[in-house]
């Protein structure tokens, strides 16, 4: 079966002519249908604007300069303004951080679902409810009914949250774009969205990129996992072999920063330095600076993709799967 999504190189710019800055380079990515790619890495590295790359939602000051976006066969970089808006919502949903900058508070719920499911469906009045009452229904939400008739503020932020993904599942889309969800919920209600994420995927074979900072998050959720700096894909893999045994020093970094990782009472490890400016790349391994495994290759080379032989590709010259004695 052919991949939902697979991205090729895709490259994206702010600014033009001498003031142009890279802030996607050469990213690839593949999402199967009824599967969860996790994007991790820290703020600034490129995961949410790949989402936005992907669903044609960029600022007028970027823009997409090359690569690929293919989806179930039509690359959507090739797509007309007006043909993108009949393909957003319908087979490519998103979902935002904050429900509360999703959901409009002067607009009844009902009124916002029933907006968006008119815009590529114009069912009859009765049956539109009907469809708004079901999906309301399968994200868990009881009264259904009652419900649509609140108001976003009357609603806790769990249930503005299920909301928005029952909203962005109303025209059973082949891809969604998940950017943050949970982080502005409690634990609890985290681990509900997380299972209900899990479960209608499953259910309904939807390929699913979930956008996190949070490790713990991508370990409950997620499939395969590409971690993300400056841009880049730096390694992706299935999430067991990237978690338990990654190849690149930055993966490596995240993982030992959490603290649930570390025995109690010890000093918190951390990664040196900072992401560089778009305007102040390396000129070779974009994360040479921080990197403890640094050699002058790192400073003149850009590392290509390479596999690591445990089912991991990984952009490093010396990756972690190599004795640190190779380091030249």
């Amino acid at each position: 079966m052919a991949p939902v999504l697979t991205l090729r190189g895709l490259t994206t710019v702010f600014g033009k002519g001498t003031q142009e800055l890279r802030a996607l380079d050469g990213v690839d990515l593949t999402v199967n249908a009824g599967e969860i790619v996790a994007l991790v890495g820290e703020s600034g590295s490129g995961k949410s604007l790949t989402g936005f790359s992907i669903n044609g939602l960029l600022p007028a000051n970027a823009r997409i300069t090359g690569g690929s976006i293919d989806l179930s066969g039509t690359d959507l970089r090739t797509v007309p303004a007006r043909e993108m808006r009949k393909i957003r919502g319908k087979e490519v949903g998103m979902i935002f951080q904050d429900p509360m900058m999703t959901l409009n508070p002067v607009l009844r719920v009902e009124t916002q679902m029933r907006d968006a499911l008119r815009a590529h469906d114009p069912l009859p009045r009765a049956a539109l409810r009907e469809r708004l009452i079901a999906a309301l229904a399968e994200v868990g939400i009881a009264a259904p009914e009652q419900r649509l008739r609140a108001w976003p503020h009357e609603l806790s932020g769990g249930m503005r949250q299920r909301v928005a993904i029952a909203t962005a599942l109303l025209h059973s889309p082949k891809l969604i774009i998940a950017d943050e969800p949970t982080t502005a919920l409690d634990v609890t209600i985290q681990g509900q969205i997380l299972a209900l994420a899990q479960k209608l995927c499953k259910e309904r074979g939807t390929a699913l990129i979930w956008i996190t900072h949070d490790l713990a998050v991508v370990a409950g959720i997620a499939d395969r996992v590409s971690v993300m700096y400056a841009g880049r894909v730096v390694e992706e893999g299935p999430v067991d072999a990237v978690l338990d045994a990654p190849a690149h020093p930055y993966t490596r970094g995240l993982i030992d920063s959490v603290a649930a990782n570390q025995p109690k009472g010890t000093r918190l490890p951390m990664i040196p330095g900072r992401m560089p400016l778009l305007s102040d790349l390396p000129k070779g391994c974009v994360f040479a600076p921080r990197c403890s495994r640094r050699s002058a290759l790192c400073d003149s080379t850009s590392p290509p993709p390479r596999a690591t032989g445990q089912g991991q590709t990984v952009r490093c010259h010396h990756p972690l799967t190599e004795p640190a004695g190779a380091l030249a």
